[in-house]
């Protein structure tokens, strides 16, 4: 089995109907969202809300998510498309950024929330596992593109890169590390994690939507961020640098930041409330 996917080629394109091209991003993509609107949709009555509600929402979620993570990827190779305009739009091409996508969710989900007099903990508690289970899909939608692999490598899994996909420093080496497929494992964890910890808080007598909402956020901020900043450690292609750090360390590391504090906050305040109830 690693053999096979140790020398298998991926190409971009999944068939040709006529002139037209159907990619296997795009189908990864759509099937990602759907998994995630389905797992999300089948957990809002645990967090007090209607499907429907979630379902409504997931509309400009895909929208703004999409634009959100183009714009984000854009604005880092700015240099590359300012001389490309037209590529801006190929988006079947690759070149969508997980952070922008997190950061216009979150922007919508609060929009949403506000708008329909919602909690925003609640509805996000509820969004962010399909969001992992989106992302464990999506992720292989790099694979067929043969973008965003890892450093040279001569594991059994690593996989082989075209000439016209490498970096010019890498043009001799012919393996790399599938980046894709250890992203894709740690989301698919991550989402099995954060199941387990709704069915966990749902056994409780005294969860709160929000309060849970709160810890699934949290959660997902702290491991996502991680998983995400470790990933660029073996990473190779072109971002910027800070402080001696990668872009996307940076905004990993924010993430991990916003996501313990969340946690430390939500998590004192119920050791606080259940100590105030066992004085009573």
């Amino acid at each position: 089995m690693l053999d096979g996917f140790h020398n298998l080629a991926p190409t971009p394109v999944l068939m040709m109907i006529g002139p037209i091209k159907l990619y296997w991003y795009g189908l990864i993509l759509v099937v990602g969202m759907m998994l995630g609107i389905v797992s999300s949709g089948r957990l809002a009555k645990r967090f007090g809300l209607s499907a429907e509600v979630i379902y409504d929402l997931s509309f400009w979620l895909i929208i703004w998510g999409i634009v959100g993570a183009r714009l984000y990827d854009v604005l880092l190779e700015w240099s590359y498309y300012s001389q490309n305009l037209w590529n801006i739009l190929k988006i079947w091409q690759g070149g969508l950024a997980i952070h922008g996508a997190v950061i216009a969710g979150l922007t919508v989900v609060i929009i949403f929330a506000l708008r329909h007099k919602l909690s925003f903990w609640s509805v996000a508690g509820v969004v962010v596992p399909g969001l992992a289970i989106g992302q464990a899909i999506g992720r292989w939608g790099n694979y067929f593109n043969q973008e965003l692999f890892g450093r040279p490598t001569d594991l059994p899994w690593g996989i082989f890169i075209d000439e016209v996909h490498r970096p010019l420093d890498y043009a001799n080496y012919s393996y790399f590390q599938p980046t894709f497929l250890y992203e894709s494992l740690c989301s698919l964890l991550i989402f099995g994690f954060l199941m387990w910890l709704i069915k966990y808080f749902d056994q409780l007598k005294d969860r709160e939507a929000k309060e849970l909402g709160k810890i699934v956020i949290a959660s997902y901020f702290i491991l996502f961020g991680l998983y995400r900043g470790a990933m660029e450690f073996i990473k190779i292609d072109v971002t910027p640098m800070i402080w001696g750090m990668r872009w996307p360390q940076i905004m990993s590391l924010i993430l991990m930041i916003i996501g313990g504090i969340i946690l430390c906050i939500t998590l004192g305040v119920r050791q606080r409330v259940a100590v105030d109830s066992r004085k009573i």
